[in-house]
C-alpha cells in the first residue's frame, strides 16, 4: 500500500488537499506518531504533487475500517475514463423521480455521453439530463440535453406530494425545499389564496395539501406548466380547493379578494408587485420572492414595495434567503403584511 507521509504541522492542510484530489483512500485508516501523519493513498501522485505539498510516499499498511462508499465514489470507479480525468466528475446532481440532471464540466464535454450511464446505474435513474444553462424567459424553459435514456417526463415524490413534470420543457427547483416547507407548516384555515406563478404546483401544492387552505387560485401564464398543473392537482386530489387559471396574472379579476398571495418567481416579481396590492385583502400577507443582488438589498426592494403600495400601509414581517442564485446575486422572500 502507499503511504504519504506528512509533517505533523502541515497535516491538515496536505490531507485536505490530497482528498480533493481523490489521491486519499477511504476504506483504511489514517494514522500518526510523533512527526508524521500517515494516509493511505489509491495510487502514487505525480511528483508534481509530492514537491508542490512537500510530503513524501512511502510502502506500507494501514488499519481496515468500515466504510459506505459514497454516490460520487462508485460513479467514480465505474465510469472509464482517464484517472486522471476523475477530479472532473460532477460531484451534485437533482434527482427527480426518474431522472438525474447533472451539469458537465468543460473538462469533460467530449464524454458526456461515455459518463451518463454511470450516473444512471449509481443513482437508479431512468434518464440523465445535463443542464446546460439557467432557465430562461417568464415561462421559465430550462436549456437541458439528454445524455441517456429518452423519457424525461417524470413523477417526483416530495413532503408527501406528487409533482409531474418534464425535465426538457419545466424546470424543477429542489433549492426552494425549505420554503415549501415553510408553506406546508402555515395554519391557512379558511384562507382564500392567490398563487400569481403557479408553475405545476410548486407553492401551490403544499399550501393545498398541508396548509389547510379553503381556496387557492393558481395562476400560471404556460400552457405546458398549466396542464401538468391540472395533472397535479388531481394526483394529489386537491381538485376541490385548488381553481386553475390559464394566463397572465395581470388579468385576474376582483380587488382584495385573496387573504395571502404567493409570489413564487423570480427576476421580474417586482413589476407584478401592484397587482398584488390589488388583490391583497387588509390583514393579508404577500410572499413576496425576487433576486437581488446582496450589496442593494434589502433597500432596492423596499423601495420597489413602497412604490407598488401606494397608499395601503404594510410592514415586513419576515425576510429570509431562499438560495444563493448566483455570485453576489440571492433569491430571497419578504412577507409583506397589509395593514390598511
Amino acid at each position: 500500500m502507499i503511504l504519504a507521509k506528512i509533517p505533523k504541522n502541515d497535516g491538515e492542510y496536505i490531507r485536505k488537499k490530497l482528498f480533493k484530489l481523490g489521491l486519499v483512500r477511504k476504506d483504511y485508516k489514517i494514522f500518526e506518531n510523533e512527526d508524521f501523519i500517515y494516509l493511505p493513498l489509491r495510487e502514487l501522485p505525480d511528483d508534481e504533487i509530492i514537491l508542490q505539498y512537500g510530503f513524501t510516499v512511502e510502502n506500507g499498511s494501514a488499519e481496515d475500517r468500515s466504510y459506505r462508499k459514497t454516490p460520487q465514489e462508485l460513479i467514480a470507479e465505474d465510469v472509464d475514463i482517464d484517472e486522471k480525468l476523475k477530479v472532473f466528475l460532477p460531484q451534485k446532481w437533482e434527482k427527480l423521480g426518474s431522472v438525474a440532471i447533472i451539469k458537465i464540466p468543460e473538462e469533460l464535454e467530449d464524454l458526456r455521453f461515455k459518463i451518463a450511464p454511470s450516473y444512471a446505474k449509481i443513482l437508479g435513474a431512468e434518464c440523465i439530463v445535463r443542464e446546460r444553462s439557467h432557465i430562461s424567459g417568464i415561462q421559465r424553459i430550462p436549456d437541458v440535453e439528454i445524455l441517456y435514456g429518452t423519457n424525461t417526463e417524470t413523477v417526483h415524490f416530495e413532503n408527501g406530494i406528487y409533482y409531474k413534470l418534464d425535465v426538457s420543457k419545466l424546470m424543477f427547483s429542489s433549492g426552494n425545499i425549505d420554503e415549501k416547507l415553510r408553506m406546508s407548516s402555515l395554519d391557512c384555515t379558511g384562507e382564500t389564496i392567490v398563487d400569481m406563478f403557479a408553475g405545476i404546483g410548486y407553492f401551490t401544492l403544499p399550501l393545498a395539501v398541508h396548509a389547510n387552505a379553503h381556496k387557492i387560485i393558481a395562476c400560471e401564464i404556460n400552457p405546458v406548466s398549466y396542464n401538468y398543473l391540472n395533472e397535479n392537482i388531481l394526483l394529489n386530489n386537491v381538485q376541490d380547493i385548488v381553481c386553475p387559471i390559464l394566463g397572465d396574472n395581470n388579468n385576474l379579476e376582483g380587488s382584495r379578494i385573496a387573504d395571502r398571495i404567493i409570489m413564487g418567481y423570480v427576476h421580474t416579481t417586482h413589476q407584478h408587485l401592484r397587482k398584488a396590492f390589488d388583490l391583497i385583502k387588509t390583514g393579508g400577507i404577500i410572499h413576496y420572492h425576487d433576486t437581488y443582488p446582496l450589496e442593494i438589498f434589502p433597500d432596492a426592494a423596499l423601495e420597489n414595495i413602497k412604490k407598488a403600495a401606494g397608499s395601503r400601509k404594510y410592514s415586513i414581517s419576515h425576510i429570509r434567503e431562499v438560495k444563493s442564485y448566483s455570485p453576489g446575486v440571492s433569491h430571497m422572500v419578504m412577507d409583506i403584511t397589509v395593514e390598511q
